[in-house]
């Protein structure tokens, strides 16, 4: 066994406390493997996340009427999902669902300040949104990893498939089995700093007769403002009514849709029990997201462009927050990060308070708990623990001297 030297820092970025939630009893090792695969019944984040909360009776916003105005009561939905090709590309944000993967590093070009750094487990293969020709679309790659229940989010993403190497705008780890903590004023892979998955429309859900959680969907514009669980804006209005990232639209509980097509009417039962949350900007209506798939009816899904904004209901948009009223606190504190030789390998612990999810860079990747054992490395290598919570992230680092 070769000798262990290390060193140790530490840094804070700004940005704090939150107690973890306990971790979910669920079907995540009984999913699918491979791409746009069913979950087998797995419903990501525990009953508890907003993505799964039931809002059939939640509160209308005082403003509604004035925010269904500003948005177009004309607007239609529109499925920005569908079972083929159109323009040499499929419709919808692709995912897949993977086991025993290699972590890759990621590099980031544009927003790796607020993204969560890797390595992670991203195929050489992994579809992009728009494939098989995805240069016009916002390129989001999802994965799923079944082994360890994490959920893997990159936006704009080019991957050299020779090589495997992986770059991206920007990106984010979830951890499936509790609710999402990333720190405000943080994006993700949406613009809305929210995870992508859990919204998608999938046909896997569909054809068991319920989808169990909210969809996504997009607007043209948003204001400067979030509704949780959104954590990041993208403004392009200043209207006084305009929609904030975050904000979810019930479909109104009297609008009949006894007469719409089968696919259509599920989606429809899903927009008055679970409702619509707003992600990002784009499109020029109301889309909602999905996961494209060969089952999709593209004529039945078409009949979903007869709703129109004027048929929802915005809710109750409390807490709203604004750039001067967003919640402040303290990031995570890291005690210690420390490196052992063992007879598999080496160990490395650490002591932390405030965390919500951890990463260890290189090498490990996501992680839970307070310790991880890996490959002992052959020439000196320095260890980065990142500890995250809603207010902000702190690192530490711990060098292994291979002499």
């Amino acid at each position: 066994m070769k000798a262990i030297l290390y060193s140790v820092s530490a840094s804070l970025l700004f940005l704090s406390s939150n107690v973890p939630v306990q971790a979910q009893k669920g079907t995540c090792q009984g999913m699918s493997l491979g791409k746009n695969v069913s979950l087998n019944g797995f419903v990501p984040f525990p009953a508890t996340d907003a993505w799964r909360q039931d809002i059939t009776n939640a509160t209308v916003d005082g403003n509604s009427d004035a925010i269904l105005a500003t948005i177009g009561t004309t607007l239609k939905l529109h499925p920005d999902f569908a079972s083929d090709i159109e323009s040499g590309s499929y419709i919808g944000i692709p995912y897949q669902v993977v086991s025993g993967t290699p972590l890759v590093p990621v590099t980031y070009d544009a927003y790796g300040d607020q993204s969560d750094p890797g390595p992670m487990p991203i195929p050489a293969d992994a579809l992009i949104e728009g494939y098989p020709h995805p240069a016009g679309s916002d390129r989001h790659v999802l994965v799923l990893d079944r082994d360890n229940c994490f959920l893997y989010e990159l936006f704009s993403t080019s991957i050299n498939r020779d090589t495997g190497k992986v770059k991206a705008a920007s990106g984010a780890i979830f951890d499936l089995n509790t609710n999402s903590a990333r720190p405000y004023l943080w994006t993700s892979s949406d613009a809305a700093g929210l995870p992508v998955f859990p919204g998608l429309a999938r046909y896997d859900e569909l054809k068991t007769g319920a989808i169990h959680h909210a969809l996504r969907f997009t607007l043209p514009q948003t204001v400067a403002a979030i509704v949780p669980p959104a954590k990041h804006y993208a403004a392009k209005s200043s209207e006084q009514y305009g929609p904030p990232m975050g904000m979810r639209l019930r479909l109104r509980a009297d609008f009949d849709i006894s007469g719409f097509t089968p696919q259509a009417k599920i989606i429809l039962q899903t927009l008055k029990t679970y409702g619509m949350i707003l992600a990002d900007n784009g499109g020029s209506a109301m889309f909602v997201t999905g996961a494209p798939d060969h089952q999709w009816n593209n004529d039945d899904l078409h009949n979903l462009t007869g709703v129109t904004a004027a048929d929802f209901e915005v809710l109750q948009e409390q807490p709203l927050y604004t750039a001067s009223t967003i919640p402040t606190g303290a990031a995570p504190a890291i005690q210690s990060f420390t490196a052992a030789p063992a007879a598999t390998g080496t160990v490395l612990s650490w002591t932390s308070t405030g965390a919500s999810y951890f990463i260890v860079s290189p090498t490990a990747g996501a992680v839970r708990g307070n310790t991880v054992t890996i490959p002992t490395p052959t020439v000196t290598t320095t260890y980065t623990l990142y500890a995250t919570n809603e207010y902000g992230r702190t690192k530490k680092t711990v060098e292994v001297t291979v002499p």
